[in-house]
């Protein structure tokens, strides 16, 4: 019994170690974004705790940048992006999950592949692709925002997500709904989904975080700082020479207090979304 508490002990010290070291970031930048201009940031030994606390740095945030304006921005092309991936992923999720036709196999694992290739990797064609339909902020701000979300608009770990979600359902379900009339389009909209509804959370929180945590493609593509999203305008503090690291610090915990209310709203539906998603394959 004590070699069996002293084990537990011991990894639960490792997970609370483990758990510490990906805080850690994140508490320094909070210490950072409370620490006024009587304080060195960059002293050593470094100083943890602030001297004296202050939320200047905050208030100094939202005049020095139109943080509102980027607020709005990501929240756009963030909400959308979400909407767009519950969409086309499940749609295309369906027929590789419940409908029987040749190649269907070779179609799954070649989208599946898609996965291994970086983003990086296709930016350019993506860029050229963007910049031949006319998707870029010079041509409007309906554009600007196209161009922003197009790219994103469905992935492959979405259609995987949602094929193995769909596999778990009982096919009687479905052949019970045929019996009575119902079309295919109807059965994935008010059975599948429905039931898969777990799963369906789980894909928005992980494109939610993508999305409004990009920062490459949206630098990129924008060039008028009236579509900024908030990472690239947060990262618009920092100057050619110099930088506010405590208003950077600041801009960049107010980024991300979206991402954990959404996480929190959902999260009840993460746990089972992901064990769902596991069932078959």
């Amino acid at each position: 019994m004590i070699k069996k508490k002293l084990k537990g002990l011991g990894v639960h010290s490792f997970l609370i170690f483990i758990s510490f070291l990906s805080l850690f970031p994140f508490l320094w930048l909070i210490s950072t974004a409370l620490k006024g201009i009587d304080e060195n940031i960059f002293q050593y030994p470094p100083v943890f705790i602030p001297q004296h606390i202050t939320f200047d740095n905050f208030t100094g945030v939202w005049k020095q940048i139109p943080f509102l304006l980027y607020f709005f921005n990501s929240m756009i092309v963030a909400g959308f992006t979400v909407i767009l991936n519950l969409i086309f992923s499940s749609l295309a999720a369906y027929p590789l999950a419940r409908m029987d036709f040749k190649g269907k196999n070779i179609i799954f694992y070649l989208i599946l592949a898609t996965i291994m290739i970086p983003f990086q990797a296709i930016m350019l064609p993506v860029y050229l692709i963007i910049l031949k339909l006319h998707l870029v902020d010079s041509y409007g701000f309906v554009s600007g925002y196209l161009g922003l979300i197009l790219p994103f608009a469905v992935n492959a770990f979405g259609i995987f997500l949602m094929r193995q979600a769909f596999l778990s359902v009982p096919k009687e379900m479905e052949e019970a709904a045929f019996i009575d009339g119902c079309s295919v389009f109807n059965i994935w909209l008010k059975i599948l989904l429905p039931m898969t509804s777990p799963s369906l959370a789980v894909l928005a929180i992980f494109t939610f975080i993508g999305s409004w945590g990009e920062f490459l493609w949206p630098s990129i593509v924008l060039t008028h700082k009236s579509l900024y999203t908030l990472p690239v305008g947060v990262n618009d503090l920092q100057g050619m020479f110099s930088a506010n690291w405590r208003y950077i610090a600041a801009g960049s915990i107010i980024s991300v207090i979206p991402i954990i209310i959404f996480f929190i709203l959902m999260q009840r539906y993460f746990i089972s979304g992901q064990n769902e998603g596991a069932v078959k394959g």
